[in-house]
């Protein structure tokens, strides 16, 4: 059973003397005795008071002075730094009780996979030959894993997506133009705590190794070619195309539709708006820099030229 005092410690804060049986998160107006609701302002905690709900997570700036109004001895509230993270977090401590381990009798498993405690394998997923995978993951309906692919613990994978298929590598004759396929024959590597949309295909390395990085969220419809290397808790929107071998270093956040050329960098911190375009070899650096537009170019120079061309 949940209560509130195993809520109060998962947030790392101290419980008050009531306690709660919690079974859920809720919005602030389908919230019952038994569900967790949050508020960041104090509008929203007003609401969350007058509510039924069991366990109210309120931002800690709420206390201060200027939110005087808003200060309240009610035992149902747990102070925290960041409500909207924390409520998050309860989520998905929640969610993962729920889980049901095992592997769907529908799925295909070939030889020599191993499979951690606590993992969940949906219907018709397929996995290939030494396909490793750890502790307390999700893989969802129709994910095919290739073999030669590696997945660390509590790593989601949402229906469809496909993992370590055949990058899209080939050498041309000069003199017929024919191509032929380099060798695809690296792994992939998913670090612990990424969750990868519905959908989405990550390739793996030509002769070396892709590699994804702790705590990366991958949107729907994303691909991510042969030997790229994304760093720790990047961001990627949905339908992003990131061509071979290149890098997206830790923190990164890339919007909807980004499309990156290959051996490109983005480096560490950087944001690069809906629709982006990175040039194949350039470099984007600035953490905490905005890049937008085709070419991808600092936000003020996109604006400016914007307005140039307003001005015509």
């Amino acid at each position: 059973m949940t209560t509130m005092s195993k809520i109060a410690d998962w947030v790392g804060v101290s419980a008050p003397l009531l306690e709660v049986e919690v079974t859920s998160v809720s919005s602030i107006e389908d919230a019952g005795e038994n569900s967790v609701v949050f508020a960041v302002e104090g509008e929203a905690l007003g609401r969350a008071l007058r509510s039924k709900a069991g366990v109210i997570l309120a931002s800690r700036k709420l206390e201060s002075a200027e939110m005087q109004p808003y200060r309240t001895p009610d035992p149902r509230v747990l102070w925290v730094a960041d409500a909207r993270y924390a409520f998050a977090l309860v989520a998905r401590r929640l969610s993962v009780s729920g889980v049901r381990a095992g592997v769907h009798a529908s799925a295909v498993v070939g030889q020599r996979v191993a499979i951690g405690v606590g993992t969940a394998v949906g219907p018709s997923a397929v996995l290939g030959d030494g396909v490793v995978i750890g502790s307390g993951c999700e893989i969802g309906a129709r994910v095919t894993i290739y073999a030669g692919t590696v997945l660390g613990d509590r790593v989601v994978v949402q229906a469809g997506a496909v993992l370590g298929s055949t990058g899209f590598g080939y050498v041309r004759s000069a003199e017929t133009g024919e191509y032929l396929i380099f060798p695809q024959q690296g792994r992939l590597v998913v670090e612990d705590d990424v969750e990868i949309g519905a959908n989405t295909t990550i390739d793996r390395g030509a002769l070396g190794e892709t590699r994804i990085g702790r705590g990366t969220k991958i949107d729907n419809l994303v691909h991510i070619g042969h030997n790229c290397v994304i760093g720790k808790n990047v961001i990627i929107a949905a339908q992003t195309g990131i061509s071979g071998s290149s890098v997206v270093e830790d923190g990164a956040i890339l919007g909807g539709q980004v499309g990156i050329g290959e051996h490109a960098t983005v480096g560490a911190g950087v944001i690069l708006g809906g629709g982006a375009g990175v040039l194949s070899g350039k470099k984007m650096r600035g953490p905490g820099e905005v890049f937008w537009g085709r070419p991808a170019r600092p936000l003020k120079e996109y604006l400016r030229d914007l307005a140039r061309l307003k001005r015509r």
